[in-house]
């Protein structure tokens, strides 16, 4: 990516319903170099279903886990910042007061976003995995609480930094894989509710859909989410998770069929026991599978794109951008 071109360092913070991922980089000629990364599944918004709040021991964790992002931006000098919370936050009535307790307890600011912002955060993010032969893409982000869907069409090139996104039309999905899970159940998932799962979020998907059939893109599906990196790295057959082979690689329709038999079909101890899967998330892939799965009967693909990038990835390249990192060198 070249070298590190002078000015901030900048960090993004997505504080998501299910989990908490920071990122901190420096500007390159070409995009930006990662000096520092962070993830951790909280389950945000565990309950939040049925209690329409946030509960304390879900709050606990996440300003634990705040703590930690906090002193990974002091320690890497970070100076320009941005850290948003989504769709847990959004519902929750007691969102508010939540992010009240981290500016007092953590001494940081997180800004609830809404629900366009996160669609177009996510295409910002993904748009470099675009295929440049394509017209373009369908971008799915399959979250915690909700998710986002948006029609791409080709990148607009820049001279230098990533290309932009062309975002024809975008949804929002009220429901992800901790709210759906949370409604069917997640540890014994059967072929009944597996389809019972599929047809909810066919429903929320159809009016969207419906209207993109009058402007159709002969593109191919581009999915961020832990749903498709995990498909991907259990089609991969990785013994432990590698970002590296997992992002940016492409999967066949017939391949995501056949990994998500082989999930549907495992018991919940055998989801656990996969290397890719494990116990944080074993309860919740198969709610993300019925919703890739609506996705797919809703948007037919030969090919899927799987980026292990999305919000934070958006949110460093639009600082930068306003920034002028790239103009100011001179090659934008």
């Amino acid at each position: 990516m070249g070298s590190d071109l002078y000015g901030p360092t900048y960090a993004a913070l997505d504080l998501g319903t299910n989990n908490c991922r920071l990122l901190v980089a420096r500007a390159t000629h070409e995009g930006f170099r990662v000096i520092d990364a962070f993830s951790r599944i909280i389950r945000l918004g565990e309950g939040i279903t049925s209690s329409g709040r946030l509960g304390e021991p879900a709050i606990a964790r996440a300003i634990e886990v705040l703590g930690i992002c906090r002193d990974k931006m002091r320690n890497r000098g970070v100076t320009r910042s941005r850290l948003i919370a989504t769709e847990a936050c959004r519902l929750a009535e007691n969102g508010n007061d939540f992010l009240d307790r981290v500016r007092e307890e953590v001494g940081i600011s997180l800004e609830i976003v809404d629900r366009e912002t996160e669609a177009m955060l996510a295409a910002t993010g993904c748009t470099p995995l675009v295929d440049p032969e394509a017209e373009g893409a369908i971008l799915f982000d399959i979250g915690g609480g909700s998710s986002e869907i948006a029609s791409l069409g080709r990148p607009k090139a820049c001279r230098r930094g990533p290309p932009e996104p062309s975002m024809q039309g975008w949804t929002s999905l009220p429901v992800g894989v901790v709210t759906l899970a949370e409604r069917h159940g997640g540890v014994s998932v059967t072929r009944e509710i597996f389809e019972a799962m599929v047809a909810e979020a066919a429903d929320l998907i159809a009016p969207f859909a419906s209207e993109q059939r009058k402007h159709p893109i002969n593109g191919h599906l581009l999915g961020t989410s832990g749903t498709v990196t995990t498909i991907a790295g259990v089609h991969l057959g990785l013994k432990r998770y590698d970002r590296r082979r997992v992002d940016g690689c492409w999967m066949l329709d017939d391949e995501v069929t056949e990994v998500m038999e082989r999930l549907l079909a495992m018991s919940y101890d055998e989801r656990v026991c996969n290397a890719c899967i494990g116990a944080e998330r074993a309860d919740l892939v198969l709610a993300g599978c019925a919703i890739l799965e609506a996705i797919r009967r809703a948007f037919p693909s030969g090919r899927l794109r799987v980026a292990d990038r999305g919000l934070r990835e958006g949110m460093l390249v639009q600082m930068m951008r306003a920034d002028g990192v790239w103009r100011e060198a001179g090659i934008s």
